[in-house]
């Protein structure tokens, strides 16, 4: 009788073990679209020992054939944590990742399947359709508006206007004659014509409407099918100078507004789109504009904003043009004042940066910092995309997806010159935040990855980092395969600092330049004794590693990694490392791989990241061997008098 009471005891706590670790799936969650990228969340319980994992597939609806995506990540647990911020988040069970590169105005079929060696309890294969957003454009059947700066001298188009208040108000000046029934509408297009758009701001009543802040407050409403266009006509550049104001454009309450082919210079914010808790635009479009002169570019931090679409453009801070300075520490390398600040910072979901030339800003594009995310509430920085950009002499970071909680995508950017960090997670809430294909140049701080206030989810494949990556904090749910860290020959600094909070971050196929003037090349963090995370720990138990070999035998990780020098490349050459403020230009620097380099054949397979390699492996690092590079900066002209 004992002994079967004692069975039956067992085989009862046998089962409440194989359900806590049997994973039960809650709700899927869409989110919101971009052009060429969908992102997905799915809630869990269970679980408990961690070997569950989703599968993803994916086709255009009325294809046969599925394609594999990468599997969705697993997160839970991972602690964002900084006491002095009074920050202490717990990213939620669950797991969430990114179907990438599809094509816009497309609807696909995406498929997950669970799987759990413990079992599923529920609905273990998930199938939905969603559809990519398409590129805004100007909507058919709409009015047109010429609007004409003053003095204008030649023939009109009608309806004609001076100045854009005109049109888009159609109200008189001065403050007796500013309210108007007839202002513009969804599905107008305004048409700018070519000249000098600056008003005198100190003088009432001027005709171009923009007394005292020199600000044009935009606030109509346009749809997504029938948006506002705002355009150069096409007959010369157009120019709208602040004339040294604060903000030039506030569209934080006006929606679904495209701005396209202008030149804005000479203000502090070109685009005030939204302000934390405040209030903010959705749908705004920046494309193919040049921003010169201008403190920041387009500023979009409300919560509540979506589906932004920067592209195409130039943009231009007030920052040293000839020097890399840096803001913290100026004995060593700093010394920048804050002329510019940054040049895109976004929150909210399904934005969209790419394809822009940015220089001489602090910070190039980021994410704004919200604090911890509220896993119930919609709005949340997620499905934003950051691609295709090129960034020349940031002061402090090119890239930073601070405050990003899932679905951040940072790919095929290119970024030389940063004074202070290259690829910033200050923090990243669960993630994936996805860095893809990036290219680094010349970070003299050796801070490649920017990793603070100990962020969890980060994802890196294929980057190529010339500098060392040195996050400054400890890191969670880390992974990381064919990527290429070369620093300079920096005295007694290792390439690389593993610095886990959790056991489960994952290292394999990167390729490493050990420093020869360095002796611990490699330092190792983990916690101990089979924890599964410890965010207790302190640097000064970083274990030191001399070489790749010792790191691998120690730690089990990068069991396909190698040791790689600049001979990987065509010709490539680091940068001079006693010339910290030194500036390099990317036309001058060529990341392509030497055929019978060891970079060649020496990655992992990755769906959806690296299908369609040329050999017998991918290749290590942002360029494959035999395919051309990515597109960095505008894909066409922008503005006259580029």
């Amino acid at each position: 009788m004992r002994l079967n009471r004692l069975c039956g005891l067992y085989f009862f706590a046998a089962t409440l073990l194989q359900a806590a670790n049997g994973v039960t799936p809650g709700k899927l969650v869409v989110e919101r679209p971009t052009l060429i990228c969908l992102g997905f969340e799915w809630n869990i319980s269970g679980d408990d020992n961690r070997n569950s994992s989703v599968d993803v597939a994916y086709r255009k609806v009325g294809e046969s054939q599925w394609k594999r995506g990468l599997p969705l990540l697993r997160m839970g647990g991972e602690k964002v944590i900084r006491k002095d911020l009074g920050l202490d988040y717990t990213v939620p069970e669950m797991f969430a990742g990114s179907i990438l590169d599809l094509e816009p105005a497309t609807e696909y079929e995406a498929r997950f399947t669970m799987r759990d060696s413990d079992g599923v309890s529920g609905n273990a294969v998930e199938t939905v359709k969603v559809r990519t957003r398409a590129e805004p454009k100007a909507p058919e059947g709409g009015r047109v508006l010429h609007v004409y700066p003053l003095g204008w001298k030649g023939p009109k188009q009608e309806p004609s206007y001076t100045g854009l208040k005109q049109a888009y108000f159609r109200s008189g000046n001065g403050d007796w004659a500013v309210l108007s029934e007839q202002k513009v509408q969804a599905g107008d297009t305004i048409l700018v014509h070519a000249g000098l758009y600056k008003g005198d701001r100190l003088q009432y009543s001027h005709p171009l409407g923009l007394d005292f802040d020199g600000t044009y407050v935009l606030t109509a409403k346009g749809t997504p099918e029938r948006p506002i266009v705002i355009r150069a006509a096409g007959d010369g550049e157009v120019i709208f100078d602040g004339d040294g104001n604060q903000t030039l454009f506030n569209v934080m309450a006006a929606d679904y507004h495209i701005f396209e082919g202008i030149t804005v210079r000479n203000t502090d914010v070109a685009f005030q789109a939204g302000l934390k808790d405040v209030i903010g635009a959705k749908g705004l479009a920046v494309r193919r504009c040049r921003l010169e002169d201008v403190g920041i570019a387009v500023n979009g931090q409300f919560a509540g904003s979506h589906d932004f679409y920067i592209s195409d453009n130039v943009m231009l801070g007030r920052d040293d043009r000839n020097r890399l300075l840096g803001w913290y520490a100026p004995g060593i390398y700093g010394g920048n004042k804050l002329k510019s600040y940054y040049a895109v910072k976004l929150y909210g979901s399904g934005h969209v940066v790419s394809y822009n030339y940015i220089a001489y800003f602090h910070d190039g594009i980021t994410v704004c910092t919200h604090g911890s995310p509220d896993p119930e509430q919609d709005h949340r920085a997620t499905s934003i995309d950051f691609y295709n950009n090129d960034i020349h002499l940031m002061a402090d970071d090119f890239i930073e997806a601070d405050g990003g909680v899932h679905n951040i995508r940072v790919m095929r950017n290119r970024g030389v010159n940063a004074a202070q960090c290259g690829l910033s997670a200050q923090p990243v809430f669960g993630g994936p935040a996805y860095y893809i294909r990036n290219v680094l140049y010349h970070v003299p701080t050796g801070c490649g990855l920017k990793f603070n206030v100990k962020p969890s989810g980060m994802v890196l494949y294929h980057n190529t980092m010339i500098t060392e990556a040195l996050p400054g904090d400890f890191f969670s749910n880390v992974h990381m395969r064919n990527n290429l860290f070369l620093g300079r020959d920096e005295p007694n600094r290792p390439v690389f600092r593993f610095s886990n909070a959790t056991s489960y971050s994952t290292y394999d196929y990167n390729g490493y330049r050990l420093n020869p003037k360095a002796t611990g090349q490699f330092l190792w963090s983990a916690p101990k004794g089979g924890a599964l995370r410890d965010y207790e720990q302190g640097r000064a138990g970083a274990k030191a590693f001399g070489s790749l070999s010792e790191l691998r035998q120690a730690t089990g990780q990068e069991a396909h990694g190698i040791e790689v020098d600049y001979d990987i490349f065509e010709n490539l050459r680091p940068p001079d490392a006693a010339k910290p403020h030194a500036i390099y230009h990317a036309q001058n620097l060529n990341f392509s791989l030497k055929p019978a380099g060891k970079a060649v054949d020496a990655g992992l397979p990755l769906p959806n990241v690296n299908d369609g390699f040329a050999g017998k492996a991918p290749d290590l690092g942002a360029y494959e061997l035999g395919q051309a590079p990515p597109h960095y900066g505008p894909r066409v002209r922008v503005a006259a008098g580029e």
